[in-house]
């Protein structure tokens, strides 16, 4: 006599991957051939242009992908940050950003999931090191740059097959952020560096297919933010326009948080606002409301905002980079790609518009989780998904 184990009574539990190629422009896939790349599109949908949040840097975007929150909810606020109560300071470019009380403002997807039964996997997803109210992801990697790409999908591979699988994995791969930032997006040394990117979604594919995977797992392929190219003719100089004993720089161009000395708010304020044409100066109050960026302890009183292809500079020794981002997020260049392809997807579709906030309670919907109140639209989004959903 056979009796059916309970497990083999019930549907296999949806499983989501979510994968990020940082810097990866919207734009990048019509620059050269990218096969892979219109595979999953011809496979699933694609959404054409996705505003991201303010400032659309790599830590505050990725953690509105895993919470739906707009920077200033979720507290993840740029890649360097100060706290004046906790008087602290987060560091990614000394790779300081393990401090749990940075990332508490929000709780990120992982948790939710792993809550309600389930188990998660993290390859190099920014946050995913960091224990998170007390919470570590099911498996993760710690971080490790010189990790390759193949070496972080086996991983990922391995824990959607194992005997108590995940169903949420989380895939992070650097390129083309780093070229991006070097050569800048317009130079046609980028050709190669996105071919490269389109060959490594095709291992990705590949593995999935091999694994058995591929006909069961909706795939999301995003990124956080797009690419403006700079030039050396295009810098604002601070040092000409006030004196650096009367601040501190937080974060860095082109979206620059500025903490006066005590007392010396106006005077700095006063200094630099209306000090150039290609700088907005704003106080914190004054941050406009479409960017969502003012009601948070970590934001600094002054934000200089550059526009589009300026760079912010003490002065021209600082040097800089050809290629930026962080700067409004209503400019198309600072969007990233979305793909979408899967069971739960359309094929061969197109949608125009998304916000990078819709992306969670997606998330949550694939995954059969409740989403935690997020600044996201599940509504706005669900034309995406291949059976309608009232």
């Amino acid at each position: 006599l056979y009796l059916p184990s309970a497990s083999s009574l019930q549907p296999a539990q949806p499983r989501v991957l979510l994968v990020s190629f940082d810097g990866f422009r919207w734009d990048y896939i019509y620059k050269v051939p990218t096969p892979n790349f219109n595979y999953a599109m011809e496979n699933g949908v694609h959404v054409k242009q996705v505003t991201n949040v303010f400032i659309t840097k790599t830590y505050p975007n990725h953690y509105t992908m895993v919470t739906g929150l707009y920077a200033e909810s979720h507290g993840v606020v740029a890649n360097e940050m100060y706290d004046p109560i906790l008087n602290e300071t987060f560091s990614l470019n000394k790779m300081d950003i393990h401090k749990s009380e940075f990332w508490e403002e929000a709780s990120p997807i992982w948790i939710t999931n792993q809550r309600e039964g389930h188990k998660t996997g993290a390859a190099m997803w920014p946050g995913t090191d960091v224990k998170i109210h007390g919470v570590f992801p099911t498996y993760y990697m710690p971080y490790n740059e010189s990790v390759s790409f193949e070496d972080r999908v086996a991983r990922l591979i391995d824990w959607f097959t194992s005997e108590e699988p995940i169903n949420f994995g989380l895939l992070y791969w650097e390129q083309p952020d780093e070229m991006g930032h070097i050569l800048g997006p317009d130079n046609p040394l980028m050709g190669p560096i996105i071919r490269d990117i389109d060959k490594k979604l095709g291992f990705l594919l590949s593995e999935l297919k091999k694994a058995k995977l591929w006909d069961v797992i909706n795939v999301i392929i995003t990124s956080d933010h797009g690419m403006s190219q700079s030039s050396s003719e295009r810098l604002i100089e601070l040092d000409q326009y006030v004196s650096r004993e009367l601040y501190k720089v937080i974060d860095h161009s082109p979206a620059v948080a500025i903490l006066p000395n005590e007392g010396k708010l106006d005077e700095v304020y006063e200094a630099l606002t209306n000090a150039h044409p290609n700088m907005t100066v704003y106080k914190k109050e004054q941050v406009p409301d479409r960017l969502h960026y003012k009601h948070n302890r970590k934001i600094q009183p002054i934000l200089a905002l550059a526009d589009k292809g300026w760079e912010i500079v003490h002065n021209k020794s600082d040097g800089f980079l050809f290629g930026n981002h962080g700067y409004d997020n209503i400019l198309p260049e600072m969007h990233p790609i979305f793909l979408a392809v899967g069971p739960a997807f359309r094929k061969n579709a197109t949608k125009e518009v998304m916000n990078a906030t819709d992306l969670y309670p997606l998330l949550c919907h694939l995954l059969g989780i409740n989403p935690l109140p997020n600044n996201g639209s599940f509504n706005a989004v669900k034309d995406i998904l291949a059976e309608e959903v009232p």
